[in-house]
C-alpha cells in the first residue's frame, strides 16, 4: 500500500523540521491501514517497530511518500516493511524506514488468529 502526507508547518518543531514523533505516527497509521485491508476481518494493535533512524531532515512542503509492504505472516501478528520517501525526488534514497508488527486481538484484548 502507498500514501501520501504534505508537512505542513504545525508538523515541525522549533527548528523548522518535521518533528520525528509526527512521522513514526504516518508510519503506524499507514501500516496499520495496511493490516486491515489486507485483513479486514481483524482489530489490530501495534506491537512493535525495529530500528528508528532518521536518514536526513524534512522541511515543510515536503510530500512524503509512505510505503507499506507485507514482509510476514504469523498465526495472530503480522509484520510490514514501510519506506518513508521525498516524493519529489525519486531518486534520492530514503528518508527513514523500518518494520512494524501488528498483533490481532479480540474484543477483550487477547491474540487472535488472522486467519
Amino acid at each position: 500500500m502507498e500514501t501520501h502526507r504534505l508537512v505542513l508547518p504545525e508538523d515541525l518543531n522549533h527548528f523548522g523540521f518535521l518533528f520525528g514523533g509526527r512521522l513514526l505516527a504516518w508510519v503506524d497509521e499507514a501500516c496499520w491501514i495496511a493490516a486491515s485491508l489486507d485483513f479486514p476481518h481483524c482489530q489490530f494493535v501495534t506491537i512493535g517497530m525495529d530500528k528508528v533512524e532518521f536518514r536526513h531532515s524534512v522541511r515543510q512542503g515536503t510530500i512524503l511518500n509512505i510505503r507499506c509492504t507485507k514482509e510476514r505472516e504469523g498465526t495472530t501478528s503480522v509484520r510490514y516493511r514501510v519506506e518513508v520517501f521525498d516524493r519529489r525526488n525519486p531518486i534520492a534514497p530514503s528518508i527513514f524506514e523500518t518494520a512494524i508488527a501488528y498483533v490481532a486481538v479480540d474484543d477483550s484484548g487477547r491474540k487472535r488468529p488472522i486467519r
